[in-house]
């Protein structure tokens, strides 16, 4: 048996947009730099809510334009898509601000806080025609694709098991966002939603959640263990923590054989076809490992939605978004987890 050949189109091939970037902190930066280094896309506008940030973040990457608010951003008649790059907690607006303003819109993960301003965002995008989706890069990366394909083609058989952890040791000494309610954090949000995702993928129909974990004192989830169960029987074990590193590696084990993905397993990196004997019977590398332009494999898909006038993308669709986000709500739910304004 060998694995399948990605089918990933070359991020280089899609057509151009004018991309503004709303928002000025490490991922937008990170983006940033995909779009420019990794794609024909091309970056004309950077906002913020301080004018002195934006210009600095202009300046850093060459940008033309530089806005001391988002509206002033999302008004710029030069900018045909936008990427939301803010915390968790802005995202709903932001994008909704974005939409108003008849942009395209690419929304960082976690999508929203929750399923219903999911909904409200997608709603919105849908009245207005205009293409949105989520920014779950690993979804649109060629791996994913592998994965995607081996278990569709019965190269594993039936999936029976999906386990992934994702721990970073990012509390209490790292971002304060992480641990401020206020801006949507905890682990999950930003770490768990990796694994759910992936798990989404692979178990079409989950019909029970399971889930346990550790607060912090001002009530943000410092760590869970979550278990899925679809309704063929099969299983997810999925961590995540933000008080510790894990070794944030992914198993798809099934009747046949089982897919071994190499840490960090959201990002570019080896897949390992394995029997029920342990044998490795085939090996997949990613075209490159440079985890910074992984993200343009999204960025990608959206200049390609829109070309084609297609709002949602067919590998990350809208009802697969509004899933995930259910998912996770259910999983807060168990914890004892509230945002303020939920």
């Amino acid at each position: 048996m060998t694995l399948p050949v990605a089918r990933t189109p070359d991020p280089r091939d899609a057509p151009a947009l004018r991309w503004g970037i709303l928002g000025a902190g490490g991922i937008a930066a990170t983006m940033t730099t995909a779009l420019q280094e990794g794609t024909r896309q091309q970056v004309v506008a950077a906002g913020s809510r301080d004018l002195g940030r934006a210009r600095a973040f202009a300046g850093r990457f060459g940008i033309g334009r530089a806005h001391g608010s988002y509206e002033d951003l999302v008004a710029d008649p030069e900018v045909d898509a936008v990427y939301v790059a803010s915390p968790h907690s802005e995202h709903h607006d932001h994008a909704l601000l974005a939409i108003a303003a008849g942009k395209h819109v690419l929304v960082e993960k976690a999508f929203t806080r929750n399923a219903a301003e999911a909904d409200a965002v997608l709603e919105a995008a849908d009245d207005a025609g205009v293409t949105c989706i989520e920014a779950m890069w690993s979804r649109f990366l060629p791996g994913y694709d592998v994965v995607r394909q081996a278990v569709l083609d019965g190269l594993v058989g039936d999936v029976r098991l999906v386990q992934a952890d994702h721990g970073q040791l990012l509390y209490p000494d790292g971002p304060e966002r992480l641990a401020d309610p206020a801006l949507a954090g905890g682990a999950l949000l930003d770490l768990g939603v990796y694994p759910i995702h992936l798990a989404a993928m692979l178990l079409p129909d989950v019909v029970e959640v399971t889930a346990t974990g550790t607060l912090t004192p001002l009530g943000v989830d410092e760590q869970e263990n979550v278990t899925l169960r679809d309704a063929s029987g099969a299983l997810a074990a999925l961590s995540a923590t933000m008080s510790a590193t894990s070794p944030t590696v992914a198993t798809v084990a099934g009747t046949k054989a089982r897919l071994d993905l190499q840490g960090p397993f959201f990002q570019p990196s080896t897949i390992r076809l394995v029997d029920p004997n342990d044998r490795t019977l085939d090996v997949w590398e990613p075209p490159t490992r440079d985890a910074l332009l992984g993200l343009r494999y999204e960025a990608a898909e959206l200049a390609r939605c829109v070309a084609d006038g297609t709002p949602e993308s067919p590998l990350l669709p809208w009802s697969e978004t509004r899933r995930v986000m259910a998912l996770m709500d259910e999983i807060r739910s168990q914890l004892g987890v509230v945002l303020p304004g939920e």
